[in-house]
């Protein structure tokens, strides 16, 4: 058997115990394990375990960080904002899940909570992704109306029917959970666009008041872009919204087919 061994950089070890009540405490306490990673220790990865008295803090795993950034760990990063699944600041890996903290119930843990940033993502530090590239697909797309015509003094006028198109599409909050899920975006991310952007793509590209079609699809026309997408639907498992990019991958492919007719 081939014998493989890691870089000691690797390797995630295991790091400090915070606020661990002693025998017989009153409290009901849960334990959090933290990814920890300071780029400027030159030190390895590090999980530490943070005890939080879940009756002194609120139910979702949000929570927890916070309680624990404020009263044992101020050195702790993480990202968030709205604390209402809105933003998608807060997303991370829980337990094994690509979710939002702020919709996370630490309840849900059977035991020690674990949590880890965004995988298969350079990290910035401790929970916090670098989504710069990320970015920079979304903007590649044009995510906005592109038209042509003499813009209307008032609005450009869309029927119930054309609205109904864009439900399951325009609710995405671009947190990356799905993106971040996806075999094949680990691997080609340098090319292949993931499940996030692409279902910002067809939401634009369905909007029938935008006047690019042709061209949106000319963008996607690549043997990468678009097509590394192998409908194995982890993307629609990890979604926190309760949306499937595969499904509009699957579209636009289908547009795809149906212009070269």
């Amino acid at each position: 058997m081939v014998q493989l061994t890691l870089p000691k950089n690797s390797t995630i070890r295991k790091g400090k115990v915070w606020n661990k009540p002693e025998k017989g405490a009153k409290g009901n306490f849960k334990a959090f394990e933290v990814y920890r990673w300071n780029p400027e220790d030159g030190e390895n990865p590090r999980t530490d375990t943070y005890y939080v008295d879940m009756d002194k803090c609120g139910p979702m795993v949000l929570d927890a960080l916070i309680k624990i950034k404020n009263e044992i760990d101020p050195t702790l990063t993480f990202r968030r904002s709205c604390r209402e699944g809105v933003c998608g600041s807060c997303s991370m890996n829980i337990d094994g899940m690509n979710t939002l903290a702020c919709t996370r119930a630490s309840a849900d843990s059977r035991g020690s909570v674990k949590i880890y940033p965004l995988p298969h993502m350079s990290v910035v530090k401790d929970l916090v992704p670098d989504l710069t590239h990320f970015y920079a697909q979304h903007r590649m797309i044009q995510p906005w109306l592109e038209t042509t015509s003499t813009t209307p003094e008032k609005e450009w006028r869309q029927s119930r029917e054309d609205r109904e198109k864009l439900d399951g599409l325009y609710e995405c909050i671009m947190c990356a959970c799905c993106s971040a899920s996806c075999p094949s975006y680990w691997w080609n991310s340098d090319r292949y666009l993931g499940p996030a952007i692409l279902l910002q793509a067809y939401r634009w590209i369905v909007d029938s008041r935008d006047e690019a079609t042709g061209d949106r699809l000319d963008q996607l026309e690549d043997p990468f872009r678009l097509y590394r997408c192998h409908t194995i639907m982890n993307c629609a498992q990890a979604c926190p919204k309760g949306l499937n990019p595969a499904k509009a991958i699957a579209e636009t492919k289908k547009m795809m087919v149906e212009r070269r007719g």
